[in-house]
């Protein structure tokens, strides 16, 4: 067939077509059950090793981008071939170039490294609650290049790796619930500490703590107020729900003890 005056192999054409066409179908669906036999297995991986559940999710995730970006490069240079591209020498191309690029991209290279030793290391998973590079948050994935926490007002932050210089892990072990409560000068102390430690009592029965509550005393004396402690040990991620739980429990107590809790006062004076 001519068509311009340029001769066209119709034949060939579609051809080629029908193996792009194959290849495109082939990828489409090669990528979601990868993905899939990936998560699979880094769970059934996680159940005989018993293996917390975020390190597995870290994994998973991980695993499956190096699974994509693969597969893409595969079909890349699958699409090219099929369309009579020399396959080799841009393979051996990309190599140089890559070279060239590791050199004007250390920042990359950086991200890399370091994002491998994080998951080497173990030092963050996914659902913890960390603190670094001057951000607060759940971590919802790690990469090798990037990191994404979620701040608590909803905020995602991208952290390249090569940032994160210190982490402050807070989902290792349990965590402290501690409650500071103030008194009136003119309330009996003692009176006050055997109120704590009733409260204490009843929450020691809770499950979410580990150890204690207990009230130990006195924590400091203000210019208004007198300030007791209450201190325990809880799950991880929820101490705040039992600081808040502690909190209301102990001003309806107060209020049936008849202790005062100081709040600033107006005073008018009318002349």
């Amino acid at each position: 067939m001519e068509i311009f005056g340029i001769e066209i192999d119709l034949a060939k054409i579609i051809e080629v077509l029908w193996h792009i066409g194959i290849l495109i179908i082939a990828f489409v669906i090669a990528v979601p059950i990868g993905r899939k036999i990936i998560e699979r297995t880094i769970r059934k991986i996680g159940e005989k090793r018993a293996s917390s559940q975020g390190r597995m999710k870290t994994l998973e995730k991980l695993l499956a981008n190096v699974f994509t970006y693969v597969m893409l490069f595969i079909f890349i240079v699958m699409f090219l071939a099929t369309l009579g591209v020399e396959i080799m020498p841009i393979i051996a191309g990309a190599g140089i170039v890559g070279l060239a690029i590791a050199f004007g991209a250390q920042g990359l290279v950086s991200d890399m490294v370091t994002g491998f030793f994080i998951l080497l290391e173990q030092q963050i998973e996914i659902d913890d609650y960390v603190t670094t590079a001057g951000y607060d948050g759940i971590v919802e994935e790690v990469g090798l290049r990037t990191t994404k926490i979620r701040s608590f007002d909803g905020t995602l932050n991208y952290v390249p790796n090569r940032y994160i210089e210190g982490v402050a892990n807070h989902s290792r072990g349990n965590m402290r619930a501690l409650v500071d409560i103030g008194i009136n000068y003119e309330n009996d102390i003692d009176h006050a500490i055997e109120v704590l430690e009733v409260i204490c009592s009843e929450f020691q029965e809770d499950e979410r703590f580990k150890e204690g509550p207990n009230a130990i005393g006195v924590q400091s004396i203000g210019s208004s107020d007198i300030v007791l402690r209450v201190v325990g040990q809880t799950e991880n991620g929820m101490q705040w729900a039992c600081e808040r739980d502690m909190r209301k429990r102990i001003k309806e107590a107060f209020d049936e003890a008849n202790i005062d809790i100081p709040f600033p006062h107006h005073v008018v004076i009318q002349k």
